[in-house]
């Protein structure tokens, strides 16, 4: 079984820490029992959340990994439609090139 967004966001973490940019990773996705489930979501956990989240001074960036081809669900579109109102910065980084123009100021 392939995880291609998987190996992408893998590379774009290594490179985001071998260059110091904080980030971390919300983990909402995978198998779950119903208990655990609605555990979670009590504790917090909302659908569409971005895969990454990235901190700099004053600023939060959120980054949706996806294959060249990958799509957003309609909760990850009403996600982005919530922290880009409330003034965030949202990217979709299909390959370790978007986190490289990133880091590079291109972005």
């Amino acid at each position: 079984m392939q995880h291609p967004e998987h190996n992408i966001q893998c590379a774009i973490v290594s490179y985001l820490r071998l260059n110091k940019v904080f980030c971390f990773s919300v983990p909402n996705g995978g198998l779950r029992s119903l208990k655990t489930g609605a555990f979670l979501k009590k504790e917090g956990a909302t659908a569409g959340v971005s895969d990454l989240i990235i901190l700099r001074k004053n600023e939060c960036i959120f980054v949706e990994v996806k294959t060249k081809t990958g799509r957003q669900s309609d909760e990850q579109k009403k996600f982005q439609e919530a922290v880009e109102l409330l003034g965030f910065k949202y990217f979709i980084w299909r390959n370790l090139d978007d986190a490289v123009s990133f880091v590079k100021g291109g972005i």
